[in-house]
C-alpha cells in the first residue's frame, strides 16, 4: 500500500479486542527540523492504532472506522530509536469508539506521548 503508515515506517505488532500494539522508528521522516520526534508523527501513530483497533471490532463488510477527534500530550522528546504505541479501548459503542494510546520509548519504557482518540463507526 502507499499510505502514510508505510511512508513513516509504522508496523502493527499485535491486534486484539482489548489491545493494539504498533511501533514506529524515530528517523528522518518522523523528525521535526530540530531533529526531535515530530508531535504530528506521534499523532499519526496514535490514530493508526485506534483506527486499526476499531476496524477489528466492526463488521468490515458494512462498516468503516475513521478518526473523529484526537488529542495528544507530548511528555518527552526523542532523537532516535523506536517508539511503541499501545492502545486500549475506553468505550466501544455502536457509532463511536474511544481509545487511550500510550506511546513509550522502546529502549527505556519511558512515556513519550499520551493520546485519546475518538473513532466514528460509519456505514460503507
Amino acid at each position: 500500500m502507499n499510505t502514510i503508515i508505510d511512508a513513516i515506517g509504522i508496523e502493527i505488532v499485535e491486534v486484539k479486542k482489548e489491545k493494539v500494539t504498533a511501533t514506529m522508528p524515530v528517523h528522518g521522516p518522523t523528525r521535526q527540523p530540530y531533529g526531535l520526534l515530530h508531535g504530528g508523527a506521534s499523532v499519526v501513530l496514535a490514530e493508526t492504532v485506534a483506527s486499526v483497533g476499531s476496524m477489528n471490532l466492526v463488521d468490515a463488510k458494512t462498516e468503516a472506522a475513521v478518526g473523529l477527534e484526537i488529542n495528544a500530550n507530548h511528555i518527552r522528546s526523542m532523537r532516535d530509536g523506536k517508539v511503541v504505541a499501545v492502545g486500549k479501548p475506553l468505550h466501544i459503542g455502536r457509532t463511536t469508539h474511544i481509545w487511550e494510546i500510550n506511546i513509550t520509548d522502546e529502549a527505556t519504557g519511558k512515556l513519550v506521548c499520551v493520546s485519546r482518540c475518538t473513532v466514528a463507526v460509519i456505514k460503507k
